[in-house]
């Protein structure tokens, strides 16, 4: 085993786009300088997790989850730091340079990568199977090749074939030396030691960085006591609620077509996208969950859901949409002539013809549920009365109140009723899912409150308000910016805030150019001035942090934003992302629409000269009216003690300190109280 060169880590880390690391899994839209999307991290509504692409580095303000390209992989693929690595080498074309390491290291890289290992190994048996063994050509593939699929296809997707035998895989396996228990670990294998699928053609279940996660099989021989298709139960990297069949495949034409059709089935998925439809997935016949809808939303907000003509499987379908109206989806309904599906129907029209069809036959899921309530409640009052809450609580559960208000409308049309009523209905459904949703919000955050005492107290990782009235007020007459308060740690106490802010401009400008006729740059003016007074630092991350800039100035390396982000300290990394990642930004708005322009100073990024020297004269301010105080109790003890001699030293000591401090007030333009 080994590990991977420095020299290669730093190719990597300057090829790699963050941009487009994370666009492989997250709709991303420009705002300004960054880019916004939905986080993949957590589950939200409004867009709060930001790109960064001059920084190189993302930021959820929901969740506080933040990162370089690197992080984003490990966190996001649950992968290891190398493997990470390995993973943007192979993305950017990078030929990766290693040094042996430990047997320990390798053992524990194994166990990381053992579980997808696996699952490749058993989709190479499969399709191996189908194609080189009679029984596997005879039944498998000849089922694949009615339904119309050409082998580039079969073999891309990761079709295959499991033999009819008892424990065929399983002994294949452990022959190859893959553990028993890691087999049954991943539903590959049964309790009894026998193979879980038998029989069966498979689709193999990918996840969005394409490795291998589970399996679908589907049954050949005619058995009605036997389920059609199994799937692989819940493992370590298997989550059937977190996971679209065929997303993998589909994610780059979903963000082109800014749509994404949803099928039932593994073999519509193949079906449509061999047709040239590439922009589908599938739920594998179960209704939508917060978490693959949350998938599908990183990519797009309109969804087109494809039916067969069963009006009694319709109707049960849409029942569970209500979820993907929850989530602010644009949903629309495809209803397919009677007794076709998607595969079917694709190969009878072909690609064109299909997608006109699609796009022609689409309803509004509201007004098709309309339309079908209508018609099914003719003539029966009663009927029709239950069936109007129905429309107004799928209304209701929309999120945005302006579609509201136009579904109300159109609705009311529809089912000729008042639009009066049926406001009024939509009113107080709306109200009573608030209600209930801010007793569940309550019940969280006691909980949260009650888990952060527990731990020790954690804050919000950021202000959700952007200040207001910055055009109003000198930039540089405004206070220091308020600070991101750390994550899981106490907040700064004492001087812990001037100790934050001085770090804030070492971490995010230390190699820029403070004096250009000297060539002093902000970290070399910054440690110069603190490393008297670095002992007497209160917080002792902010200690380590200029402790660990000053070495590194020494050693000649350049003290700047990258050096923290890229640090192998997880904390000082973290506080690095924290710093760089602010909720709010100048916005070129004010310049490029309402003429409105920093005319004093440089942008806000840019100003490390003013932020460098107003934030080290309030340090020193507060660190020289902390000396006064321990002088001032010296000179008492002194006095009691009748020590004339010491008395004297304290008095200059103490006028000293106060000459200093006066001039660094006056500069500040702060009132000096208690004393001269």
């Amino acid at each position: 085993m080994s590990m991977i060169k420095q020299k290669t880590i730093d190719d990597i880390m300057e090829t790699a786009r963050i941009e487009e690391v994370v666009e492989d899994f997250v709709s991303l839209k420009r705002r300004g300088v960054n880019m916004i999307g939905l986080c993949p991290f957590h589950n939200e509504k409004t867009p709060s997790f930001t790109v960064s692409p001059a920084k190189g580095i993302y930021k959820c303000f929901g969740c506080g989850q933040g990162g370089d390209s690197v992080r984003f992989i490990m966190e996001h693929e649950q992968m290891s730091y190398p493997d990470a690595l390995r993973y943007l080498a192979k993305k950017y074309g990078i030929e990766i340079a290693e040094t042996e390491i430990s047997p320990e290291a390798r053992q524990e890289q194994q166990y990381q990568e053992s579980l997808y290992l696996i699952n490749q190994f058993a989709r190479d048996f499969y399709q191996e199977q189908l194609f080189e063994t009679d029984r596997g050509k005879s039944v498998g593939l000849s089922y694949f090749k009615r339904r119309g699929f050409r082998e580039e296809v079969i073999r891309k997707f990761g079709l295959g074939y499991a033999p009819a035998g008892t424990d065929k895989f399983t002994l294949t396996a452990v022959q190859k030396g893959y553990e028993a228990e890691s087999l049954k670990k991943l539903g590959l294998t049964s309790q009894y030691g026998r193979d879980f699928f038998r029989d069966r053609v498979m689709f193999a279940i990918h996840n969005l960085s394409g490795k291998v996660i589970g399996f679908g099989g589907r049954i050949l021989a005619q058995d009605p006591k036997a389920p059609k298709y199994i799937n692989t139960p819940e493992t370590d990297i298997y989550n059937k609620s977190k996971v679209l069949y065929g997303a993998f495949f589909a994610k780059k034409a979903i963000r082109k077509a800014d749509e994404c059709i949803l099928v039932e089935g593994y073999t519509d998925v193949v079906s449509l996208h061999q047709a040239g439809v590439e922009n589908v997935v599938a739920s594998s016949g179960t209704s939508l969950t917060v978490g693959q809808i949350g998938l599908i939303k990183r990519y797009t907000e309109n969804v087109k859901i494809l039916y067969d003509g069963d009006k009694a499987g319709l109707k049960a379908a849409m029942r569970g949409l209500g979820l993907v109206l929850e989530q602010g989806l644009n949903v629309k309904i495809v209803v397919l002539p009677d007794g076709e599906d998607p595969d079917s129907y694709v190969q009878q029209l072909g690609a064109e013809a299909f997608r006109t069809y699609i796009d022609q036959q689409a309803k509004d899921f509201i007004m098709f549920q309309a339309g079908l309530l209508q018609e099914e409640a003719a003539g029966d009052p009663v009927r029709k009365s239950k069936l109007i809450r129905e429309i107004v609580a799928s209304i209701s559960k929309i999120p945005d109140p302006i579609k509201r208000a136009l579904y109300v409308r159109e609705c009311a049309r529809v089912m000729e009723v008042s639009e009066e009523l049926l406001v009024g209905e939509a009113n107080k459904a709306v109200t009573s899912r608030m209600q209930q949703q801010a007793k569940e919000q309550e019940r969280e955050a006691r909980q949260q409150a009650r888990r952060g005492r527990q731990a020790g107290g954690e804050e919000p990782p950021f202000p959700s308000e952007e200040p207001a009235g910055l055009n109003e007020v000198p930039i540089e007459d405004l206070p220091p910016p308020e600070l991101p308060p750390m994550k899981g740690k106490e907040a700064p106490s004492g001087d812990g805030f001037q100790e934050r802010d001085i770090t804030r401009i070492l971490m995010t400008g230390g190699d820029q150019v403070f004096d250009p006729d000297e060539g002093l740059t902000v970290a070399r003016y910054l440690i110069d001035n603190v490393e008297d007074v670095l002992a007497e630092f209160d917080h002792p991350l902010y200690q380590r942090i200029f402790e660990m800039a000053r070495d590194a100035m020494l050693a000649g390396q350049e003290v700047g934003p990258a050096f923290f982000l890229r640090h192998p300290d997880a904390e000082v990394q973290q506080l690095a992302i924290d710093f760089s990642a602010l909720p709010y930004e100048y916005s070129e708005n004010w310049a490029n629409k309402w003429e409105i322009y920093l005319n004093s100073q440089k942008m806000p990024d840019e100003n490390f000269r003013k932020d460098s020297e107003s934030g080290l004269k309030r340090f020193r301010l507060r660190k020289i009216n902390r000396l006064i105080l321990q002088n001032q109790e010296e000179l008492k003890a002194h006095a009691a003690n009748k020590d004339d001699v010491e008395v004297m030293v304290c008095l200059k000591i103490d006028q000293k300190l106060k000459e200093m401090r006066n001039q660094l007030a006056a500069e500040l333009g702060t009132v000096v109280f208690g004393g001269q």
